[in-house]
């Protein structure tokens, strides 16, 4: 049984490990002990934190394998984006250029820097261990957050985006930050990407703020703009099948694209049901897979079947009773895994 629940102290050492396996682009989750052990301590505060509305609070998750505990993957939530430390991107936009003297019309890209101090609700830091995957285990570990943004809704704004990773080759090769990002910082894209996890005043004092003309930038930084990194791909589709939508919006790094959906819309928030256990079943159920969920701050999450009772309420096993902490009378979220 694989479960996901709230983040703690006791799985940084196996955090640490399993982001060993992965590659230059996580941006909101380092390599780095200390800087998780400050992700790990906000998660808790915000979690203790009863907020009057979102305000930049970080929810993170981690998926484990039951009995035992181990640590198979981990994702997050931003309540809200900006603040004290604004959300940069480029909004790609089109510019008219007209000539009435060479009947000449010219529709131009370009990239114009956005500074948002009170933006919208933001997923990421999912990361799922490679050995995991195709298995399903990443659309569970995906969707759980909608799960949780669904039963907590006065905690995030009514919009969620989620900055997808761009190009970036095996060695951290941006070609999109090497026509850029490189001429303004003078740094390597591994070494920005990091530095932005710890302070991102460098991005407001050197990036320009004047527009980029697209036609200027090299051909290959041109054809990866609004482009996934191909590990990316599969979890693009999957939120493309929750309702997301390309934003207008890349990331100003390496030129990913960052989707958006209001969290009423997403399929796996629209669909869900809340209801009460009327039983708890000793065997499996032959269903469908559903994404089950505990109604508590203490969340917990799981995939199992799920049967309506004839007088109300629902009937769920009770391997998955015992992952939620729930018994009967106890309400539980439900919804498809799949649409």
């Amino acid at each position: 049984m694989f479960v996901l629940r709230p983040i703690g102290l006791g799985d940084l050492d196996p955090l640490v490990a399993l982001l060993d396996h992965a590659t230059f682009g996580l941006t909101t989750l380092p390599s780095d002990r200390d800087l998780l052990q400050e992700r790990i301590l906000g998660s808790l505060q915000s979690f203790e934190r009863t907020p009057r509305k979102p305000g930049g609070e970080t929810y993170l998750f981690v998926l484990t394998e039951e009995p035992g505990g181990r640590l198979m993957g981990t994702c997050g939530i931003i309540s809200k984006v900006g603040g004290f430390e604004p959300f940069y991107a480029y909004r790609v936009e089109t510019a008219v250029h007209e000539s009435k003297v060479l009947k000449v019309r010219k529709e131009i890209q370009i990239l114009r820097l956005v500074k948002e101090h009170s933006g919208p609700s933001e997923i990421g830091s999912l990361f799922l261990a490679p050995g995991s995957r195709r298995s399903g285990l990443g659309r569970f570990l995906s969707l759980s957050r909608f799960a949780f943004m669904a039963e907590f809704p006065g905690r995030f704004e009514p919009v969620v985006i989620a900055e997808m990773r761009g190009f970036i080759d095996a060695s951290g090769h941006s070609p999109f930050w090497e026509a850029l990002g490189r001429r303004f910082f003078e740094i390597d894209f591994p070494q920005a990407d990091y530095l932005s996890m710890k302070d991102k005043r460098f991005i407001g004092e050197l990036m320009p703020a004047h527009p980029i003309y697209v036609a200027l930038l090299p051909k290959e930084a041109q054809e990866v703009i609004g482009q996934v990194h191909p590990e990316t791909l599969p979890a693009l589709r999957l939120l493309e099948s929750e309702g997301f939508g390309f934003s207008g919006m890349v990331d100003i790094f390496e030129g990913g694209p960052i989707v958006r959906e209001q969290v009423e819309r997403i399929r796996s928030v629209r669909e869900s049901r809340k209801e009460a256990v009327g039983e708890i079943a000793k065997e499996e159920i032959p269903s469908a897979a559903f994404l089950l969920s505990n109604a508590s701050l203490d969340f917990r999450a799981c995939v199992g079947g799920l049967a309506p009772l004839p007088g109300g309420g629902v009937r769920i096993p009770e391997a998955a009773a015992r992952a939620l902490g729930v018994k009967v009378g106890d309400p539980v979220r439900s919804v498809p895994l799949r649409p």
